[in-house]
């Protein structure tokens, strides 16, 4: 356990920022979910709208260093091959 002030101090603040990220990285899981969700309905329109709604969250936690980049480029890769995927067929 953290002895010092300055130890305490910087256990608190990593615990409340570790509870912020996994909230913020569970909130990119629920749009990838419900994008995935749309694609499976096979309604475009719909799973279009996920993918719009969801891009941006991507890239958001992407420069906030809540995703790796490669990470948040390979879902946004793999959802829009899906997309295309339900358009042409």
């Amino acid at each position: 356990m953290a002895n010092s002030p300055q130890a305490r101090k910087r256990a608190k603040q990593n615990e409340k920022r570790r509870q912020h990220n996994a909230s913020l990285r569970s909130m990119v899981r629920t749009y990838i979910k419900k994008t995935y969700a749309a694609i499976a309905t096979g309604e475009l329109e719909a799973a279009q709208a996920a993918f719009t709604a969801a891009v941006p969250v991507i890239d958001r936690m992407a420069d906030k260093g809540i995703l790796h980049k490669n990470k948040a480029a390979r879902h946004k890769s793999r959802l829009n091959a899906h997309l295309k995927e339900l358009a042409a067929g």
